[in-house]
């Protein structure tokens, strides 16, 4: 493999989730989105209230098929709706999406979980969670799961800048996300941390620096780059009237992306570079809702720079 193509079928510069499945699996994968019907400690008064700022009421499933259904029918309707494009597809990774999916004491999260994980052809498991939702017992629930499927845990961490994560009420600092993922590691458990690129107040350079500190301090071995989207009906829509919100543009979008690129370690993958929102909700930036266009920009300015992943990157 050279420098450049880490995947000639496609020629993107940087290590694809799909690729990185693939090896892994030997054919894609489908990643299934459930609602494990968790709520959020910064939503239900354990940390705060109100939740996140840029939350919606459906946290992060905005896009699910069928949230509310029993967890054996989500799987399935969504499971359908994928083989409409991809009917050759026969293996999957159950992904606990909504909210946070280990604020529950462990009988419960233990009790729903399984409920899907028998379903014929799954194969791994990605839980999306908050650091500060990581006691011992769920962890060694956790460390259990690893043992027996491919398992990630995708920890939300927005910023490393604790001024922001309490402008955008978070809830935890950024300690809290290193003890998270020690914790983790401590079992070989994967971890895939989320930053977001646009939060109010935070400069291109504080962006790329948020990567290059998550790069130095934690041991991670994925990562999704979000782009902010501002949905209706949403606390940072404040923020937006007051002028303390800009939207980015997607030029220097496409540039943060490829300096964080730059930074990240070859044999780090990249799960994530945009974000979906749906076209009712979102309020801006508008151009987000051209994924594929946005993707395409960032594969040319790798190539216009002749960078890729890793070209300056950082370890600890």
């Amino acid at each position: 493999m050279s420098d450049y193509l880490f995947d000639p079928t496609s020629n993107k510069r940087y290590y694809t989730w799909n690729l990185a499945l693939r090896q892994q699996f030997g054919e894609k994968v489908f990643k299934v989105p459930i609602d494990a019907g968790f709520d959020c400690p910064n939503r239900d008064g354990t940390a705060a209230f109100g939740g996140c700022t840029f939350c919606s009421v459906s946290g992060s499933g905005d896009m699910m098929v069928a949230p509310e259904a029993p967890l054996a029918d989500q799987f399935q309707k969504e499971v359908s709706q994928m083989h409409e494009k991809w009917p050759q597809v026969s293996q999957y990774l159950l992904y606990f999406q909504n909210f946070t999916n280990t604020h529950a004491p462990v009988s419960i999260i233990r009790q729903r979980f399984e409920q899907v994980l028998n379903e014929e052809g799954v194969v791994g498991i990605s839980v999306a969670t908050r650091p500060d939702c990581l006691p011992d017992d769920v962890v060694e629930y956790l460390a259990e799961l690893n043992q027996r499927y491919y398992l990630w845990v995708e920890l939300g961490l927005q910023t490393t800048f604790d001024s922001t994560s309490q402008s955008i009420n978070r809830a935890h600092d950024y300690q809290t996300y290193l003890d998270g993922v020690a914790k983790l590691r401590k079992h070989n458990i994967r971890v895939c941390t989320h930053l977001i690129n646009g939060l109010p107040g935070e400069t291109k350079e504080m962006m790329v620096e948020n990567v290059r500190r998550t790069l130095l301090d934690s041991d991670i071995q994925g990562i999704k780059l979000h782009l902010l989207h501002l949905m209706t009906n949403t606390r940072m829509v404040r923020d937006y009237v007051a002028g303390r919100l800009h939207f980015m543009s997607q030029e220097d979008y496409t540039q943060v992306i490829c300096d964080q690129l730059e930074l990240i370690p070859k044999d780090i993958i990249i799960h994530r570079l945009t974000g979906d929102a749906p076209r009712d909700t979102i309020v801006g930036p508008m151009w987000s809702l051209k994924k594929w266009e946005v993707l395409n920009g960032i594969d040319q300015e790798l190539v216009r720079r002749n960078s890729y992943q890793g070209k300056f990157q950082v370890r600890k």
